[in-house]
């Protein structure tokens, strides 16, 4: 598969902390590229420097043949690359169908026109409709936001995500304080996404990393140790001492 994304050598400080230590690191088109390590590894540090939230000090990112390492998120969210977040942000008072209208209003550049015909906005609304249902909330689509569950909600921002046409989606721990059943659906829908976009896939869930990863990196200490298939992860010797314990590195997924 071609390269889509390319981080070079990625370096970022704070104060006399490295919370990225010379990153490099190849995703894919068309792959869930999973990412994992421990806790303050550098993970969502990493994230916020591809999504342009964060200049690095040193080093370059490049996206889909461009050098973005000093554009503008917003710019970027241009070119096809999008980010969904730990923490849900949404239009709480508005409904699900409103807040991705707006969404897709957002890519589109139109603008609501309240004393035109209605029918004059429902591509806007055709849209939201058919992208509830790519994240399963086509029967809340009246529903307010802040009356959907917590997985409920998260499906919601991913599907905002969605509707900028992403060509890579950066998923920042989707299952994070889901249950069983909901962390099941969201397996299921991040699934379905690689048919849409290539993922990069931050996420703590060893079992669903394994389920739904081309290909795995662990970040420890802000530098990656290793790169490969799930299959190959389970059995990194480094990797099992690092982050994972011997007892996942025999466990089927």
């Amino acid at each position: 598969m071609a390269e889509l994304l390319h981080l070079d050598a990625l370096v970022k400080r704070f104060g006399g902390l490295t919370a990225t230590d010379g990153v490099t690191l190849d995703v894919a088109d068309g792959e869930i590229h999973a990412l994992i390590g421990p806790n303050g590894a550098g993970k969502t540090t990493l994230i916020h420097q591809i999504a342009g939230s964060l200049a690095p000090d040193a080093g370059r990112i490049r996206f889909n043949g461009v050098d973005v390492t000093r554009m503008s998120l917003h710019l970027r969210t241009q070119l096809g690359l999008a980010r969904s977040y730990q923490v849900v942000s949404l239009f709480r008072r508005l409904s699900v169908r409103d807040n991705l209208a707006f969404a897709v209003q957002a890519r589109t550049g139109s603008t609501f026109q309240f004393w035109r015909a209605a029918a004059d906005q429902q591509p806007l609304f055709d849209e939201a409709r058919e992208l509830a249902a790519r994240v399963d909330l086509a029967d809340r689509l009246d529903a307010p936001a802040r009356t959907l569950a917590h997985g409920e909600q998260r499906r919601l921002e991913i599907g905002l995500a969605l509707a900028t046409r992403p060509r890579l989606l950066l998923l920042d721990e989707p299952l994070a304080g889901l249950g069983p059943e909901e962390s099941a659906r969201m397996v299921d829908l991040v699934s379905g996404l690689r048919s849409h976009c290539t993922l990069l896939l931050v996420e703590h869930d060893m079992d669903a990393v394994f389920r739904l990863a081309d290909r795995v990196s662990v970040l420890v200490n802000g530098r990656i140790i290793a790169t490969g298939t799930p299959d190959e992860i389970r059995v990194h010797r480094e990797v099992r001492r690092a982050y994972l314990g011997d007892d996942v590195a025999v466990h089927d997924a």
